[in-house]
């Protein structure tokens, strides 16, 4: 792959806390190699309108009204965004907004707080082509929980 097929840095955006649901959440492995003290704070939060489909390993998020999906909001430490979002691109293989290669694609969404407060976060979604496959042939985590599939 040449550096034209692959953008070394998407555009950054905005510094939102991230909204995690899978081997990023606490006690998973990629939150011990990725997020473990450099964070501010991880609250129990969940993405409503979103169905979580089970992966090969991981999980996938898919808008959809209705369902809702149980994970974490992460807030970096003070001055570790940029490197975060730089490091969780590239293990969530994001390139960029809407490029065909993407794995997942990171858009803003409204995350609901268990205080009942909400926030906007950074989510990463399975990218379009994935997404239409998993809602015609995987299997919907039923619980919107990882880490408790079943109810």
């Amino acid at each position: 792959m040449t550096p034209v097929d692959r953008p070394s840095t998407p555009s950054a955006g905005p510094e939102l806390p991230f909204f995690v649901y899978g081997t990023l959440r606490p006690g998973e492995v990629n939150h011990d190699l990725f997020l473990r003290g450099r964070t501010a704070a991880e609250v129990p939060a969940r993405l409503p309108d979103a169905v979580l489909y089970d992966g090969p390993g991981y999980p996938y998020a898919v808008q959809r009204a209705g369902g809702e999906v149980v994970g974490e909001l992460v807030t970096p430490a003070p001055g570790r965004h940029p490197e975060l979002l730089a490091e969780l691109d590239r293990l969530e293989e994001y390139y960029g907004p809407g490029l065909v290669r993407n794995l997942y694609e990171r858009v803003v969404r409204r995350v609901l707080l268990a205080d009942g407060g909400a926030v906007e976060a950074w989510v990463y979604l399975a990218a379009p082509s994935l997404a239409r496959r998993l809602t015609t042939t995987a299997t919907p985590i039923p619980t919107g929980n990882w880490l408790h599939p079943r109810p």
